[in-house]
Order: C-alpha cells, then structure tokens, then sequence
C-alpha cells in the first residue's frame, strides 16, 4: 500500500466532510443550498462548492508530511504551515473561502496520518500535540483572527486547536446522540453544529458583531436545542426563527461551520483506502 494513496484518502475525506457542510441546509447564518447570492457570506454556495476541492493537494501534502515525520514535532508544524499558506493561495484563485476549515482540516488530516487507524478524541490530541509547537515561518502580522482573540479574550482557532479541538469533540457527541435517538442524519448534523455555536467564541461573529452578536448567537443556538432539537416540530420552527434572523443580520458563525466540517472528517473516520 503505497503511502501517497493513504494521503490522497485522508485528503478525499476530509473535502468530501466540508462538502457535507456545504450541503446542510438550513444553516443558520452560513452558506447553504438555497443561498445562492449568500447574503451574508458575499461567498455563493456553489462557487464555495467549487473551491473546496481546490484543498486536496494540500491536505494530502500535509498528511505526507506528517507520515514522513511520524511525531509531532516543531519541523512538522512549520512545514504544515508552509503548505497551508500555499494552499490559501491555490484556493485564492479557485474561488476563495475556507480559511478556517483549511486550518482544522489540516491539522485533524496531519494527525489522522500520524495515527492510522485512530479515531475520535485520539486524532484531537494527535492534533493537540501538532498545534502546542508554534510555527517559526509564519508571518509576524498579526492576523485579523488573532488580532480579534488577543481584544476580547476569545481562545480563536489557535485555541481551539491547542486545547485539542474541543468543540470538534462537542461535535462528534451531537452526532452520536441525535443518531441513536433516531433522527435523521441531516438533523444530526444540524444539531452538531449548533452545539458548536452554543458556546464557540468565534472570532469572526467578535469582529462583525461584538460580544453582543456573539451572545445573541449562542443564546439563539441554545434555544433551538432547549426546544427539542431539529428533529423536532418545535426546534425546526425555532431554527427557521433564527436562521431568519442571522440572514437579515448579516452575521455569519463561520467558525462554528469550519469545525464541524473538522467534526464530520473525524466523525468518517477510519478512511478505506483505495487501490
């Protein structure tokens, strides 16, 4: 089994899991299928349907890396950063989005291939111990993410990926308990994602709507879930209610999207790879 093809697999999944993302609807703030002039997002649903696949070689670079390395180390995480930085770029000209998933999707991609075979909370601390090095090639300006985390106190995704994912693992229990309740996978996935918005401190709600935004958006998140979930007559009602919302606002939870793209990946799990 050659190492480029179990690569090529992790890389297929984890675009395939943003995919999944992509294609949920309705998602309360966030591109989806019936949002063709994203409103919100200024990012259309097909064109970031489009740029999505523009990720696989990069993600399959990134689990190359960490195979050929074979442990966390700093030499690892400045060279996934190196890739990062060209992939942002190859998706730049497909079309642009992603930055968040990329960053998620990376590291829980690099640690799958650090640990075949490994699932669940073992490939969020495989990628713990990636994202606890700090990446000596990277720019010294500061990001609008960081700048944004170091205002208000928020964790932002070096947080969340130094902290092992967290919210990825709330995610991956959403999922498991909608499912063994019986509801549809679609409602399933909806209820992962508002678990996530309940309690994320997402950077980019901080810089478009302040504290206040965020609070709105975690308190509209909760009561789709106080009321029953998505699977349910009254959670759908309070969902449409807040998805209603959210649009004609213009805010947008984006980082609460890119993780569960990074819950779905490691909710695929070990990947079958193809010869």
């Amino acid at each position: 089994m050659r190492g480029s093809r179990q690569d090529e697999t992790l890389a297929e999944a984890a675009v395939m899991a943003l995919t999944r993302q992509l294609e949920l609807a309705p998602k309360p703030g966030l591109p989806d299928p019936r949002d063709l002039r994203a409103r919100a997002t200024r990012q259309d649903h097909r064109s970031l349907r489009w740029s999505a696949k523009a990720l696989a070689p990069g993600l399959a670079a990134m689990a190359a890396a960490a195979r050929r390395t074979g442990r966390a180390t700093p030499g690892l995480r400045a060279e996934l950063g190196a890739i990062g930085r060209s992939t942002e770029h190859s998706v730049a000209l497909a079309g642009g989005g992603h930055r968040g998933a990329l960053w998620a999707l990376g590291l829980l991609v690099a640690a799958a291939a650090l640990e075949p075979g490994a699932t669940g909370t073992e490939v969020t601390a495989a990628a713990k111990r990636i994202a606890a090095h700090t990446d000596r090639r990277a720019p010294r300006r500061p990001s609008r993410g960081s700048t944004v985390s170091a205002t208000y106190g928020a964790a932002g995704a070096r947080g969340e990926a130094r902290a092992g994912f967290p919210h990825v693992r709330r995610a991956l229990d959403a999922l498991a308990a909608t499912r063994s309740a019986g509801a549809p996978e679609s409602c399933a996935r909806l209820d992962a994602l508002l678990t996530v918005m309940c309690t994320l401190q997402d950077t980019e709600l901080l810089h478009t709507a302040g504290p206040h935004g965020l609070r709105h958006v975690q308190t509209g998140a909760r009561a789709v879930l106080d009321a029953g979930g998505t699977s349910t007559e009254a959670g759908r009602a309070a969902l449409a209610a807040f998805d209603g919302d959210l649009h004609a606002r213009a805010w947008s939870p984006r980082g609460s999207g890119a993780l569960l793209a990074g819950a779905l990946f490691v909710d695929s799990l070990p990947v079958t790879v193809r010869a």
